[in-house]
């Protein structure tokens, strides 16, 4: 029992530093690449690039990780990650920032599916399942506070260059770390038999989960892309930029520090998570409140989102088919960040992209919905 609170405990532990390295560069990339001339639409470009490398990566993970893994899956990504990391300080133009981003993303598109599907195993039921993605969550989203922070500081200190090389030396320690305490194991997932015997490809159920964890990263990739673009475009300080996205981790936080919210149904806390996050979106676009008073709601009920999407992926698949419902599901959330980016850079001189952000939360409820709700009805007419 206490190895196996151990070995889960260093996975919390890397996973935790892996947030942070890579959270670090969110306030710094886009500025980094403006200063190279890349525009609106090039960054856009660039994004979209790395969440297709990413995509792509994800659909070869979750077969691999089932049959060789995990913990292979999780070390050579998080090593690959820190010398890419570390090659941006040479870049010499926006091209390079493209190939080493794009790059990037297909390295770590194996990472997290691993991961989650190795943090999947330390779990022998719903409640527990949920909790760990929970405290999960709750690391990771203190990641989320520190690292904007953090690399928003480190680029007015250090400089662009410095601070890469910094995000590249941390992601190689954690590899070492990773390499030397994870322990590969075998997931204990206890699942009803109805569930167990349901192919995740073909689950209704599991199908209006993911379609929510597309809109809720449509959601951040919108976020992601335009809070930054402020400090090109109102002459805000990457410090500044950081400290907006540091009042959505203070709202992540605060929900996730809620650990009863996890006796509620998965499916439930997702709608609710993302009607919430579509009513703070359409009061980012419409500017009823202050910018950091509707990203730190935006965060109260994107901590309300995560947790229950990994929670509702194994409680609706087989324990053998972890890696391929989890690399499925970083899929999902790269085609996300893909159209989000992509759109957000296209659009954003026309019209707001929060407002576009906004009606895909609305459709993809109505959708989601809709195919649980057909789901039911078709179960009891079985019955």
């Amino acid at each position: 029992m206490k190895k196996t609170t151990a070995n889960k405990w260093h996975i919390f532990i890397v996973l935790f530093f892996i947030s942070l390295a890579m959270r670090v560069q969110v306030p710094v990339f886009t500025p980094y690449a403006a200063a190279f001339g890349a525009t609106s639409v090039f960054i856009g470009i660039i994004l979209s690039v790395t969440s297709f490398t990413n995509l792509s990566g994800n659909v070869l993970a979750g077969p691999l990780i089932d049959r060789l893994g995990k913990k292979l899956f999780i070390t050579l990504p998080i090593f690959a990650s820190g010398l890419l990391f570390i090659a941006h300080a040479f870049a010499n133009d926006s091209g390079d920032l493209l190939v080493l981003h794009a790059l990037n993303g297909f390295a770590l598109a194996f990472l997290i599916p691993a991961a989650f599907t190795m943090l999947s195993g330390f779990a022998d039921n719903s409640r527990q399942q949920g909790k760990n993605m929970a405290i999960n969550g709750l690391f990771s989203t203190i990641a989320g506070i520190a690292a904007p922070l953090i690399g928003g500081k480190l680029v007015v200190l250090i400089g662009y260059q410095n601070t890469y090389w910094i995000i590249g030396s941390t992601m190689l320690a954690i590899g070492l770390y990773a390499a030397r305490s994870l322990k590969e194991t075998k997931p204990v997932v206890s699942l009803s038999p109805s569930n167990a015997t349901i192919k995740f490809e073909t689950n209704p159920k599991l199908i209006a989960v993911y379609l929510i964890g597309f809109a809720a990263m449509y959601v951040h990739g919108v976020v992601i892309y335009e809070v930054p673009y402020l400090a090109v475009e109102n002459g805000l300080s990457t410090f500044d930029t950081g400290r907006l996205f540091s009042y959505m981790g203070i709202g992540t936080l605060l929900m996730l520090s809620m650990f009863f919210v996890n006796r509620f149904s998965p499916f439930k806390r997702l709608v609710i998570g993302l009607f919430g996050m579509a009513m703070a979106l359409a009061g980012i676009f419409t500017s009823v409140l202050p910018l950091a008073v509707l990203l730190f709601f935006l965060g109260i009920f994107s901590g309300l989102v995560m947790p229950a999407m990994a929670t509702a992926v194994t409680d609706n698949t087989s324990k053998q088919s972890h890696g391929r419902a989890f690399g499925f599901m970083s899929a999902i959330y790269s085609l996300g960040i893909i159209s989000s980016s992509f759109f957000t850079g296209v659009v954003r001189d026309s019209i707001s992209p929060y407002f576009i952000a906004f009606l895909v939360s609305m459709t993809v409820l109505t959708i989601a919905g809709y195919t649980r709700l057909r789901s039911s009805n078709g179960k009891l007419q079985h019955i």
